[in-house]
């Protein structure tokens, strides 16, 4: 009953105002004018409102090149990074143009064609010339790109055999992220998610224990791989929608539960190269000032200051998928063969950690 009287009298003041206002302009004197439709100065004003506001808008641009551009991702780490960004910045380079030109336009016919009651408007019916350039310049831009996207991703995503790679399962979960290292016989066990509880919940990623090709696999919580040769990922996820995003070597693909994805790629710059780099050691100079100016806040509060920043490759989750998502992060290590063959010589197989 309450709720009724509340939409009724909702109504009625509804149609009261409504009745207010048409008093009102019933009771204005003739010859008013109305306020509410734009004069001369109306329009010179907000023509040349819209004329600051593209100097304004360019300006913003170019001060956001000089002054946040060195945030963006430093070279690629892997062989087909160079394509993505290639493709990335080309196609940055035409929406760019496009966008400078279109705008610019807009913002310039708003100032110059501003209202003008003394003005009057040319009638221009229609240009079959003017219809087909804007309509067949976009296809013919539009389709090059398009062909060129699918030229990369075809590039990116075609998997050869190949008896050197590496063969590693990215297993996701919530909200931490394990590696599977196939063994001396180059092939990952069977898993399933029914086996995670076998051998006291040491079964960490769910290796079918009655599948041989799974008793020298190696399970670990930091990804270690060997400069200039092809790593294969197997992606799979136990709970959620997760995604694999390596982002210093533009890769990313997502963890489905139930399928396993496939991506791969071969790095080509070792983790210490990577720290070498000038716009590298730019970027943890600015983020260790940043946590040290911190630091000095939490230590004046009695609290722990924070850890030097190292640069390192990450493999992140890139799909919200839970509250620790912004925290579901694994170490990657770039390193030469041979510290590589010394790390994966020192870890415990499958068989041997579940004794």
């Amino acid at each position: 009953m309450t709720l009724l009287l509340v939409l009724t009298s909702l109504i009625l003041i509804s149609i009261a105002v409504w009745q207010l206002t048409k008093i009102l302009e019933l009771s204005k004197p003739t010859g008013y004018e109305n306020d509410e439709i734009a004069n001369n100065n109306d329009n010179d004003i907000q023509g040349k409102l819209m004329f600051l506001f593209l100097i304004f808008i360019y300006s913003l641009t170019i001060f956001s090149f000089f002054k946040y551009g060195d945030v963006i991702l430093p070279e690629s780490a892997s062989v087909h990074g160079e394509n993505y960004d290639n493709l990335l910045w080309f196609s940055f380079s035409v929406i760019f143009f496009v966008q400078t030109i279109t705008q610019a336009l807009l913002h310039y016919f708003a100032f110059k064609y501003r209202g003008n009651k003394d003005r009057k408007a040319l009638f221009f019916a229609d240009s079959n010339f003017l219809e087909g350039v804007w309509t067949i310049i976009p296809t013919i831009s539009l389709a090059g790109l398009i062909l060129y996207g699918l030229y990369t991703w075809v590039d990116i995503m075609t998997i050869e055999e190949n008896d050197e790679a590496i063969v590693v399962e990215l297993y996701a979960q919530q909200f931490n992220w394990k590696a599977r290292y196939a063994g001396d016989d180059g092939v990952l066990g069977d898993a399933n998610v029914r086996f995670l509880q076998d051998f006291g919940g040491k079964n960490l990623v769910g290796i079918d224990p009655t599948d041989k090709n799974g008793d020298d696999d190696i399970v670990v919580q930091e990804l270690h791989l060997p400069v200039d040769r092809e790593v294969v990922f197997r992606i799979r996820s136990q709970d959620v929608l997760h995604s694999a995003y390596m982002p210093h070597f533009r890769a990313q693909m997502n963890a489905v539960p139930g399928m396993i994805n496939q991506f791969a790629f071969i790095p080509n710059i070792t983790t210490e190269e990577m720290r070498l780099k000038p716009e590298i050691v730019e970027k943890v100079r600015k983020i260790n000032k940043i946590r040290y100016d911190k630091s000095e806040e939490l230590v004046a509060n009695g609290e722990f200051p924070l850890d030097p920043y190292e640069f390192d490759f990450l493999l992140l989750c890139n799909k919200i998928c839970g509250a620790s998502h912004y925290n579901m992060q694994m170490k990657i290590v770039v390193e030469s063969q041979e510290d590589f063959d010394e790390w994966i010589g020192n870890q415990l197989t499958f068989k041997e950690f579940v004794k």
